[in-house]
């Protein structure tokens, strides 16, 4: 049932790295001497083996993607595309290479813990259901800010956080990002809901770690070496 239907894998590396307090974007940067994005493309390419990738980057970091590819990949199952200014717009520049009907994934480059196994249970869980969505649970205190600068506290119990892959079947996702950009789509499950559709949420993985600051990429390390 895994070949039932096609697969395509939009992994989004459009970020500027702006809190990391270097140059170089995150996804660029090396884990046991190999960049973060390498262990992403590496999740999906081995979960399934007709899993067509679709890379976007940042226009200036194309050639290092490029790189990334010709040392450790091939360009049969990889395309590359330029992101835009928003990840609304990167994704939709990647959804262009979306040719077949199937399921599409898409997952922050910087996400380079997934395994293997949580995008095979996003697969199954989209092709009966029509969306997967990553989820865990929440494990500290929140607070709501309100509009009179007022605060309350928030049952955590009913909080999830929300992790990556996501994955659509294509009849969902395509004319989902034919709506117009709107502030509040932090990630593609806001615009298909967003759209009128209902999401199903799946377990996550407390690994599944966002690069986003120094630390995390310690944090990484040492979970890829355990």
């Amino acid at each position: 049932k895994y070949l039932s239907m096609k697969k395509y894998a939009i992994i989004v590396a459009g970020g500027k790295g702006s809190r990391m307090n270097s140059a170089l974007p995150k996804q660029f940067m090396h884990i046991n001497n190999k960049p973060v994005l390498y262990y992403s493309i590496n999740s999906f390419y081995r979960a399934f083996e007709d899993m067509q990738i679709i890379l976007v980057l940042p226009e200036d970091y194309i050639a290092s993607g490029q790189e990334v590819i010709d040392a450790w990949f091939d360009y049969d199952r990889i395309k590359i595309c330029v992101g835009g200014d928003t990840r609304f717009q990167s994704v939709k520049n990647g959804l262009q290479f979306v040719e077949e009907e199937g399921i599409v994934f898409v997952h922050d480059a910087v996400r380079c813990l997934v395994s293997e196994n949580l995008i095979q249970k996003c697969y199954e869980t989209a092709l009966e259901q029509g969306s997967a969505i990553p989820v865990i649970p929440c494990k500290d205190s929140l607070r709501l800010i309100k509009e009179d600068h007022s605060n309350e506290a928030l049952d955590r119990g009913s909080i999830r956080i929300v992790q990556t892959p996501q994955a659509f079947h294509s009849k969902i996702l395509l004319p989902a990002f034919s709506i117009d950009f709107k502030e509040k789509f932090t990630d593609e499950a806001s615009v298909v809901e967003s759209y009128g559709m209902k999401l199903f949420l799946v377990e996550g993985e407390e690994n599944n770690i966002k690069i986003t600051h120094p630390v995390d990429l310690a944090l990484a390390r040492q979970l890829l070496e355990s």
